[in-house]
């Protein structure tokens, strides 16, 4: 099913940048080697957002919100049912706040089994892992009530394009100032 299969590159993407995000950090390697770092970054985040679009502009073709053939463009064709609220954040923003708090639930788990931390760090680790579990329940409580509120008729939400400019040579006014430089 192709909703699960943008699902699951969304979380591969998020999962991605976790490990990306940990390596920038480094203090003991070489400029070079961050920079390397940040540009991953800046793909996989591209990668991250379009995947999120792509599960919105599926979910809205198969609830019928959207033209299926203006689905993927810039302006997609809305079937919004009269007297239906706009939710400012959409299915897949949440999906994708889902994974992100996967990652997270995953990393605090290990907090809390370290066998070369105190206590302290422990207890303190259950703690905030408890409440990522919390966060993730609401979360999940969020999608299941715009899901039903929206095959219901009561509510809608739009794909909404990041439109990611600096990550697009002919928007990014400094690359464009490069390829300028070079032409000249």
């Amino acid at each position: 099913m192709q909703l699960w299969y943008w699902i699951s590159t969304n979380h591969f993407y998020n999962s991605s940048l976790w490990a990306e995000e940990d390596l920038a950090r480094r203090t003991t390697v070489s400029d070079s080697e961050i920079a390397l770092n940040k540009r991953a970054i800046d793909k996989f985040n591209q990668a991250r957002n379009d995947a999120t679009e792509r599960v919105d502009e599926i979910l809205l073709t198969e609830l019928g919100l959207v033209d299926a053939a203006s689905a993927q463009t810039d302006a997609p064709v809305s079937k919004v049912p009269a007297g239906a609220r706009l939710n400012s954040e959409t299915a897949g923003s949440i999906i994708d706040r889902m994974s992100i708090m996967a990652l997270k639930i995953h990393a605090m788990k290990a907090q809390t089994l370290r066998t070369d931390v105190d206590q302290v760090h422990r207890d303190s680790s259950q703690v905030k892992l408890d409440k990522l579990l919390q966060q993730r329940s609401d979360l999940a409580s969020c999608l299941d009530t715009l899901m039903a509120d929206t095959k219901a008729g009561r509510a809608y939400f739009k794909v909404y394009r990041q439109f990611k400019m600096y990550n697009d040579p002919r928007f990014n006014p400094v690359l464009v100032a490069e390829q300028a430089k070079a032409k000249g």
